[in-house]
Parts: structure tokens; sequence; C-alpha cells
């Protein structure tokens, strides 16, 4: 294989404070805080690549230390250094409890080769300490912290290496010598060729295995510092413009250079060529805001559009004398002594985008009748949501911006012919309650050229996607007449697209996750091989990070999906440094302290999903179907089972039926809780009731579970499993009627990375469980206004149900009060018109961004074209076209079963206990070829 190992480290992180466990605290994240973002310059990040250890001559053995070292470092009273890390820090706390480590580690490699993760660390960890006052003062102590930091541990005797995340984003490696306790900090590539040797030594152990190292192009570019502060990249942009643009008219010039480039089909927008000094734009700015001054504040753009033609002022500025003077003013403020306030202020009015692309590929892409089908969930409804909450924002903007432009908004998806019923065989539709939005429909191409008809799975569609971009490109070109300002990719197929057609056309290129499946399956990059030939997440990984690396800015719908909590890293955090043993080392992935991430919260649609309470919107016409649904006695091709006690509330959950949104799941805390059974009915809303009506491999296995849930716990009489409904005005009414039973709405996925249905459901007023794992955490303040459930902890999580009701059975308030305070939090966080507003204000601030990089990206491009060309290319070569036997991965064993993350794990231990009481809750090369921006 071909190596491109390029010198870089990983940030070598400190602790700021005195008091390390206080330091620790403040230092943690806050999702909803506003602390000031610190610009960091990417070198502070990075050491030599050579192995850092504790001391630079040699080794620290515990036996050489000395006395003089801070031996307060391992208790509150002591103080640390800026400059000390965990591997400065931990010989001195290894030698203070020099006896006890020791027994812990010689328990961590008494059992050979292993990965160990973090819950049987801390389980050895109290096991190797008998005297209980010992073991507590170890506990509380730094090394106590240490273990409960550690996401997981490779043991290869006599050494121990650990992966410690001490806050979000923040990553340190080290390694242990059993016998002697020595401490030697490592890179991230050394770790990951430790971990490689457990599942293929002679890939880890060969110099010219590939090891990609995406950080080593990002040495120019500034990155944030602090944890709170990931997600924030607008704000830190406009900071890094300011610094770059110091106001002297030599430094404005890329400014300068970019607004001249403004047009909307050839006609100049905002300045005409004749200003093409900073000098000459100045003055023009001064004596157009002289002039506007003079005239009434409404006064039209019309009536003076001579005049600034006159100056070189083209139009753009503004549909009113007000709106045009602020707009002077802005710029004019910026030219001066550029501040972030004027900055991001003017960016927000530049007229630079008018024209989006949205890739949304897989799945079946439609208005009515796909939801449930396969592929295809909330991602769906977020998407047309959105594209309605940015043709209106769109709109408004220009006719503030004075322009008579018509705005376009494409969603580029799939055509299938063999449709099952849905509109998806339609090459063109406009987008209901939209103006000027269509989805536009493109087919996968067989080898023959002919249209492919069937679906396909979103696991099994690589192959397909290189020529859908190509053939995307000539349908967009052709409907807009000209290049989009904007693309924006959603999960990896979308986002792959997206930036091969960004790349080739040089527009600014926008991503969104929704789930990345990495985090979904534990350990799905180092057993790859086994779950290859049925998932093929060789291609999904390395696509997912040529898209991320490719990518202008990164839309996330909560800070747990960039970063995670205290406790567990991001969806986006996981890709920082991981391996796939025989295939690639990432020894730098995806970095969240970089300024693209960026979070704006979706709403819900407020005409469909409205409170119970508002009687005179109901739609009383659906009840007698909803009606049917919910409690006939028939089991039919709609639902099956029945509700015999129609006085309980329902509690309802709605979703795809695959492992990770863990529906069966909450069918079996359901049926092992008595109490929650006398007290509740359980209505489930997803997939198929039968395995032979789907072709969905998850969905077939969920499928049979619940059947067989449904026996074994003898259900009938307490549970309705109703097929996926796609009538979304229907669900909405669904919603409500849950509500009038006094009910809730469960969400127990294993993981979510935002939660749309948590959103829908609190906004009709019903009180919402939610799963802990992932952005309803965000959503939801825990017994404020909704409950968080531990997905791995069924019985705590059905209990904490139970208990809810059971206060609502003796106090009915308590139903009321948990109701209302959702929909408080909806209103305050959570609506489209914001998410609308932010997203279109990175299109422009990040359309300017990547001009003020244009050398580092375009030296980026490169590398990611090899990248895209070299591996990426022969990973598709792996995944069968559709009627083709799957090959066998290279070098792997016979495939196993992927499972999801367990469902039930052991409860807190005593360390984590403590710890949660000090801390608190825890293309071709071409198409990379051509960017011109």
């Amino acid at each position: 294989m071909f190596s491109c190992t390029f010198s870089c480290l990983p940030p070598k992180f400190l602790l700021l404070l005195p008091h390390w466990k206080r330091s620790i605290t403040n230092l943690l994240p806050s999702p909803s805080s506003c602390l000031p973002i610190q610009i960091c310059h990417p070198q502070e990040h990075y050491t030599n690549k050579t192995t850092t250890k504790a001391k630079p001559s040699s080794q620290v053995s515990i036996d050489n230390l000395t006395s003089t070292m801070a031996s307060s470092s391992s208790m509150p009273g002591g103080g640390l250094k800026r400059s000390d890390s965990i591997a400065n820090m931990m010989p001195e706390a290894l030698r203070q409890t020099r006896y006890q480590m020791k027994g812990c580690f010689q328990r961590y490699v008494s059992k050979g080769r292993r990965l160990m993760k973090n819950q049987q660390l801390m389980e050895e960890l109290e096991r190797s300490v008998d005297d209980n006052l010992e073991k507590t003062k170890l506990e509380e102590g730094f090394l106590g912290y240490i273990i409960c930091s550690t996401q997981e541990a490779v043991v290869l005797p006599p050494f121990v290496s650990f992966a410690v995340r001490m806050n979000p984003g923040i990553w340190e490696y080290i390694k242990v010598h059993s016998a002697d306790l020595s401490v030697e900090q490592v890179t991230p590539a050394d770790y990951l060729k430790s971990k490689e040797t457990l599942f293929d030594e002679k890939w880890a152990c060969d110099d010219n295995s590939l090891e990609v190292d995406f950080g080593a192009l990002d040495l120019s570019t500034p990155r944030l510092t602090l944890p709170s502060s990931i997600g924030n990249g607008m704000q830190f942009v406009s900071r890094f413009m300011c610094s770059k643009l110091s106001g002297k008219p030599e430094d404005m010039k890329p400014l300068l250079d970019y607004l001249l480039t403004l047009n909307y089909r050839g006609e100049k927008l905002m300045i005409s060529d004749t200003l093409d000094t900073v000098n000459k734009l100045q003055t023009a700015l001064l004596l157009a805001e002289v002039f506007v001054a003079g005239l009434q504040r409404n006064t039209p753009y019309q009536k003076f559009e001579q005049k600034f033609q006159e100056w070189g002022l083209e139009k753009g500025w503004g549909d009113t004398a007000e709106t045009c003077r602020e707009t002077l003013n802005c710029l004019s403020e910026v030219l001066q002594a550029p501040d972030p306030f004027n900055m991001e202020k003017f960016f927000n009015r530049v007229p630079s985008v008018f024209n989006i692309v949205i890739f949304s590929i897989h799945g079946y892409f439609g208005q009515e009748k796909v939801l449930g089908m396969p592929d295809t969930g909330g991602q769906v409804v977020y998407i047309l949501d959105q594209v309605r909450a940015l043709e209106e924002e769109l709109l408004q903007r220009i006719k503030q911006q004075g322009l008579n432009v018509t705005p376009k908004i494409l969603v580029l998806t799939r055509l299938i012919p063999e449709a099952k019923g849905t509109k998806c065989n339609v090459e063109l539709e406009p987008v209901e309650h939209t103006k000027h939005s269509s989805i536009v429909r493109v087919p996968f191409k067989s080898d023959d050229g002919k249209d492919l008809r069937h679906w396909v799975s979103r696991f099994d569609i690589y192959p397909y996607l290189e020529r859908y971009a190509q053939d995307s490109s000539v349908k967009i070109l052709e409907i807009l007449e000209g290049k989009p300002d904007l693309v924006i990719g959603n999960y990896t197929d979308g986002n792959l697209v997206a930036s091969l057609m960004s790349s080739k056309l040089g527009v600014t290129q926008g991503t969104i996750a929704h789930a990345l499946e990495k985090t979904k399956y534990e350990d799905s990059d180092v057993k790859w091989r086994e779950m290859d030939q049925k998932y093929h997440f060789s291609c999904q990984f390395t696509a997912d990070m040529i898209t991320m690396n490719t990518s202008d800015f990164v839309v996330a719908s909560t800070y747990q999906e960039i970063a995670g909590s205290k406790e567990k890293p991001g969806q986006y955090e996981s890709h920082y440094a991981f391996t796939m043993p025989g295939l690639c080392r990432y020894a730098t992935g995806i970095n969240v302290f970089d300024p693209k991430f960026n979070i704006a919260a979706p709403g819900a649609d407020q005409s469909v999903y409205f409170p119970f309470t508002q009687k005179q919107k109901r739609l009383t016409d659906l009840h007698p179907q909803i009606e049917e649904l919910l409690y006939s006695k028939e089991d039919n091709d709609e639902h099956i089972g029945y509700l015999e006690d129609r006085n309980k509330p329902i509690i309802f959950s709605m979703a795809r039926l695959d492992k990770v949104k863990n529906i069966t799941g909450l069918v079996e805390w359901y049926g092992q809780n008595k109490k929650l059974r006398e007290l509740v009915n359980l209505v489930i809303v997803g997939g198929l009731l039968e395995p032979s009506q789907s072709k969905d491999r998850e969905e077939i296995e969920e499928i049979n579970r619940m059947h067989s849930l449904m026996n074994k716990y003898l259900l009938k009489g307490q549970i309705r499993w109703i097929k996926a409904q796609t009538e979304r005005v229907r669900n909405g009414e669904l919603y409500r009627c849950i509500a009038d039973t006094r009910g809730a709405f469960v969400q127990p996925a294993l993981y979510e990375a935002f939660g749309l249905t948590v959103i829908e459901a609190m906004n009709c007023g019903l009180p919402t469980f939610a799963t802990n794992q992932g952005g309803p955490a965000e959503i939801i303040v825990d017994e404020v206004s909704g409950f968080h459930i531990n997905p791995l902890n069924g019985k705590e999580a059905s209990d904490k149900i139970a208990g809810f009701f059971q206060k609502c059975k003796e106090d009915p308030t308590c139903w009321n009060k948990m109701s209302t305070a959702g929909l408080q939090r909806i209103y305050e966080c959570y609506t489209w018109q914001i998410y609308a507003t932010k997203v279109l204000n990175m299109g422009s601030m990040y359309g300017f961004w990547r001009t003020l990089n244009k050398e580092e990206r375009q030296a980026k491009l490169c590398y990611l074209q090899m990248f895209y060309n070299l591996q990426f290319r022969q990973l598709v070569k792996t995944v069968p076209k559709l009627g083709e036997q799957p090959a066998q991965p290279v070098g792997s064993a016979m495939p196993g079963r992927i499972v999801p993350r367990p469902k039930e794990r052991r409860t807190q231990t005593r360390i984590q206990r403590i710890a949660s009481n000090l801390l608190g809750p825890v293309l071709p090369a071409s198409n990379f070829s051509n960017d011109t921006a």
C-alpha cells in the first residue's frame, strides 16, 4: 500500500488552573454557555513527530523520581503549571500510590493482549485495592480521574496504552510500563499502531502501511481552543477575518476582490469595476452615506439608483434609503477598523446566495407516502422543512437587498422507476408551500447506461455515486442556467456527491451528517473486516473523511453531535484519530476545534405540529381514522395487537425499525416492567408488520424480534403495533390524540444525532422521555422540560417512565406542568426561522472565508484528490452492484454479524459515581482540481 504520512502531532493539552479538580470541572463545556472564543495559532497544538516523553532524556521511572516534584499533583491542593500534561503529572501520582497501582496494572496485563473499555478499566481498579480508606483516596485522586477519563486502553504486556479524553475534543495518549510504572507520552499514530497489533499485527508493523494525516494540511489555519467554543465557527471566522483584514488598504484587497466578483447572471452587484482600489471604494461609500442621510428613511432605492451608479455603486445595498445607509455604514466600519460584529453584520447583508442545491440521495425522497420506507425517515422531513424555511428567508433577504431576483432551491435525489406507489419516479416535483423550490430526481445508471429501476440500500449505494454526481451536475447547470451559489449535502452519500460537485464547480459547500455510522456500531473501525460484506464501512468511513475535509462548513443540530458530552465523544470527534487495520490509519481525521463546525438546531413545521390544546385548529375529521388506528381489536395489514383498557394513558414511539432506533428495546422494557404495564398502554408506529414485506436486512431482524417479544411477554391487550405512517398531517394529529389520553412520547434510541420526533412531540404538548445518548439530551432539560432516559439500562428507563405516571395519577397537575414546560423550551430554542438565518449566514461568510484560504484549500484538495482516486475508488470496486454477487473483502475472515452497542451494561461503578459528584452530570481527479474559489 502507498504511504502518505505527514508530520503532525495532536495537541499537547493543558490543565490551566491551580486545583486539578476545579480546573477540569471549569474546562468542561456547557453547550448553552456563551464563553469567549480564544484564537490559537495552529502550531501551538503540535509538537515534534518523535515520541514525546515525560522527561526529554529518558522514560520517567517511578524508581528514579525525586521528591522535589510537585507531590500535590494528585490532590486538590497542588499547583499545576500551564505546561503540565497528563504524562508530566502521572509519574508522581503513580509514585504516591505505587503499591496499589502495581497491583492494578498487573490485573490489566494478566489476561494478555486485549482492548479494554472504560468500564473494565474502572472495575479492575476497584478490585485492585482491598482497604476501603486507600480505595477512597485512590478513587478521589488524580489517577482515579484519569482512569474515569480514559475511553479505552490497549494492553500489550508489559505496556498499557491509554486514550485519555480530559475534555470534549481534547485527547492525550500515554503508555505505562506495568512493572516499573514508567510513563511515556505517545502520538495518536503510535497509539493506533498499538491498537492495530491486536487485530492485524503484520500490518501494524509495516512501515509502508497507509497512514493519512489531514491535520498536516491545516497548519496555517487557526483553531478554537476552548471546548465550550466548539460549534461556534461563524463567530470565530468573523474574528479571524478581522485579524487578517487589519484595516490597511493593502490588507483589504481580498475583500475588495471578493466584492468585485458579486453578480447575478452577469449583472454586477454592490460595486462596479470602476471601484478597483480600496481608496476609491471608501470615497464612494462616504459620498453615498452623506447622500442617503438626507433622504427620507423609506425612500425607495429606485429613486436614487442613478446617483449610486455615478459613484460606482450597483444595486444590492438595500431596498430603501435606511437599509442602504445601514449596509454602507457596516462596510465603512469594516474598511476603517474591522470588528467581528460589523464583519458578521455586513456579510449577513451581502447578496451572494440565490441558488441552493441540496443533496439527499438514498432512500425514497418524497412529500407523501415515503415515511417508513427503507432508509427513509426524519431526514426527509428535515430537508423539506429546511427548504421551506430557507426559501422564505431568501425571499425576505432579496427584498431587503432591493433586488428583483428569483431564487431557486433544488433538492437532488434519486429517481426510482419502481417507486412503490410514491412519486419517486417523477423527475421534477415542486416542493409544496414554496414558490421557487423543486425536487429534482436523477436516476442511477447501470454499466450499460440504463436507468436502475429498483431501490438500493444506503450501504450498497457507493458504486453509483460518481456517475450520479456527473449526471446531477449537468441537470443542475441546465435548470439554474449557471452554477449554484451553495451546495449542501446530507448523509454520507449526499455529502460525497456535494463534495465532488463543489470541488468541480468551485462553489461553497455545507455538510450535514445527520448520523455517522461509525458511532452507531461499537468498534466498527477496527472490526471493519467482519462487517464490510454487509455494511461496506470501508467505503462509508472513507467517504465521510473525504467529505468532512472538503466541506467549507458543517451544520450540526447539537453540541453533542460534534463533541459529545463530558463522558462520551461526539459523532465527529470520534473521527479525530482512528484506524481500520489492514486498510488505513487516520493519524488526524477531523478536528472538532476547526472553525467549520456550527450548531443550527432545526424546528418542526408548526402548521402541522401544534399543541393539542389549540382546539380550533384540531383536525377532527381525522379522528375516526385515528380511533380505528389506535383502538380497533382486529389485526390487519395496518396494525396488530390491541388495547384492552382504553382509560389508560398511552406511551407512544414512532421511528424506523432498526437496531439503533431501539424500538424493540422499548417493547422489552415495557414487557418486563409490571408497574409500567399497570399504568399505561404502549403504541408503536414503525416499520412493516411482517418480515416477508421488507427487503431491508435490519428491519427484517427487528420485525422478527417484535413478534417474539409480543409473544414472550403476552403483550396483546396492552400494545398496538402500527405500520409506519406516511401521512405527516395525520401523524401530527396522532401526537395530539396521544396527548388527549394524558400520555407521553418515548424516544429510546441507542444514539440519536438530533431527534426530530422529540421536537414534534414536544410541539404537540406531549411530555417526552428521550435518550441521553445524543441530541435529545440537549433538546430536553432533564426533569424540567422532559426526561432523559438511559437506553443502555432498560430497567432504570422504564422505572423512570412508571414513576412519572404514578405521580400524575396522584397529582394530575404534574402532567400539565411538564407539557407546558416542553412547549416553552421549543418556542425559545427550536424554530426553523432561526435555523434558516444561521445557514444562509454561513453560506455568505464561508464563501468569503474560502477565498482567504485559497492556497491552503487547493493543497488540501490535491491531497484529497489522490486519496479519492487511489483509495476510495478501489474500495468501491468491492461493493457489488444490484444483481451482482458480493465480493469478499481483501484479507477478511468470514463476515461476522454486526451488533450495535450493547443494550445493557452495569450501572455506574463507585469511581464513576465519585467522578459524577465531583464534575457534575456528566469523483475523477478532475473533480478535485477545478476549484477556482
